[in-house]
């Protein structure tokens, strides 16, 4: 099941759903609307290398503004860090952001329950479109778990403070 914004809140008084900043109007009937960070990254590799580890070249989305260009993968992170105990978080896009034609996770919205950090989000654009620091950009929502379950305990992405680039050859060792 799927937690209402009414039990959302709950959980988030009573800590099993940390959200920081907690903005009471980003909350919806069943989720949170995160927004982006000022700052995003492009690899700077032209071919990435999943066995290598990746280098970012780091840009700052101006207050007026930025143009995302099309067929580029741009990595940004959410402004809010989120913990969970005992709820799997799911990150998706905002309709009206997908209306535009930006995805902002090619493939990793499923979190993992335990997980505490921000949300890297990998933003994809099919069009030229300009993007905004603090747009409400995704929502994150909650599924209940049965138990018993274990909690994420992965090295490669807990506790992040930052955007993060893949870490897959890690897997490769």
């Amino acid at each position: 099941m799927i937690l209402s914004g009414k039990r959302l809140l709950q959980e988030v008084e009573n800590k099993n759903i940390v959200i920081e900043p907690f903005n009471s109007k980003q909350l919806g009937p069943n989720s949170y609307n995160l927004r982006l960070h000022e700052e995003l990254a492009l690899y700077e590799a032209d071919v990435l290398d999943m066995k290598q580890p990746q280098t970012l070249r780091r840009i700052t989305i101006p207050s007026q503004g930025m143009v995302l260009e099309p067929q580029k993968l741009y990595l940004g992170r959410t402004i809010e860090y989120t913990e969970t105990r005992g709820y799997v978080p799911m990150l998706e896009g905002r309709s009206s952001i997908g209306r535009l034609g930006l995805s902002v996770h090619i493939t990793a919205g499923f979190g993992d329950v335990g997980f505490r950090g921000f949300w890297t989000l990998e933003i994809f654009a099919l069009a030229p479109i300009r993007i905004y620091p603090g747009v409400e950009i995704c929502q994150i929502f909650y599924h209940e778990i049965t138990q018993p379950y274990d909690e994420y305990q992965s090295k490669k992405y807990q506790d992040n403070r930052d955007m993060q680039p893949s870490l897959l050859h890690l897997d490769f060792k």
